[in-house]
């Protein structure tokens, strides 16, 4: 199972290679944030409890952390903003489940959620701003357009490589605990747990919080940047 958690195998389809057990994995995940958005908007009420309840606190709050990177001009972004953070938590949490494994161990997986959030900072910025976000990679000196490239190059290989990390050095702990202590003692491997779950949301929020800093870039006006 340790070995499994490490190496993935392939599937050659049409020439490429895929790797099944990260896609099943991913439409999972995805099937369990489409459910928990189901279950919380099927009977909305006033008062709200039970699943509505929960979502709504995430949903809230993510809200107010929109409002305050980018104000008004960054509401758009909530539906994405809330997707991603959901998206993310539940990955974190699959592979903490036996004989599942979270999309977000695969490197492949958390540089493309990386990728889109960065190529939607360049588009979002050429849009909103236009010429004027190009030129802000030449300031305060044309020189610093390298130094600019080579931070942007980095922002989706920090962020990919941060989740990556933490996801699988967890799963990997918990498989090697489970196989080290006796079935009559499992408090360590339970306290890893428990830490992992704790582990699986601070990544999840730091991605997000990540991804929201760099689109406020793009999105905020520059009198409000300064």
């Amino acid at each position: 199972m340790g070995e499994e958690v490490v190496h993935r195998g392939t599937e050659q389809i049409m020439g490429f290679s895929f790797n099944m057990e990260t896609l099943y994995m991913t439409w999972l995940a995805m099937a369990i944030v489409l459910l928990i958005a189901f279950l919380a908007t099927r009977n909305l009420k006033i008062i709200p409890s039970g699943w509505q309840n929960v979502v709504e606190i995430i949903v809230l709050w993510l809200h107010e952390q929109l409002d305050a990177m980018m104000g008004q001009r960054g509401r758009f972004l909530a539906p994405f903003i809330v997707s991603l953070f959901m998206f993310l938590l539940v990955s974190n949490w699959l592979g903490l489940v036996p004989k599942m494994a979270s999309p977000t161990n695969d490197l492949n997986t958390t540089l493309a959620l990386a990728l889109l959030v960065i190529v939607m900072v360049h588009v979002l910025g050429l849009f909103m701003k236009g010429g004027h976000y190009v030129a802000h990679f030449f300031k305060p000196t044309p020189v610093f357009v390298i130094i600019n490239a080579i931070e942007e190059i980095a922002k989706p290989i920090t962020l990919a490589f941060r989740l990556f990390g933490n996801i699988l050095a967890g799963e990997i702990l918990i498989v090697v605990l489970l196989k080290l202590m006796p079935i009559w003692m499992p408090i360590p491997a339970v306290a890893w747990l428990a830490f992992s779950i704790f582990i699986g949301g601070v990544q999840a929020v730091i991605f997000t919080m990540l991804s929201m800093a760099y689109l406020a870039n793009a999105v905020k006006h520059e009198e409000e940047e300064s």
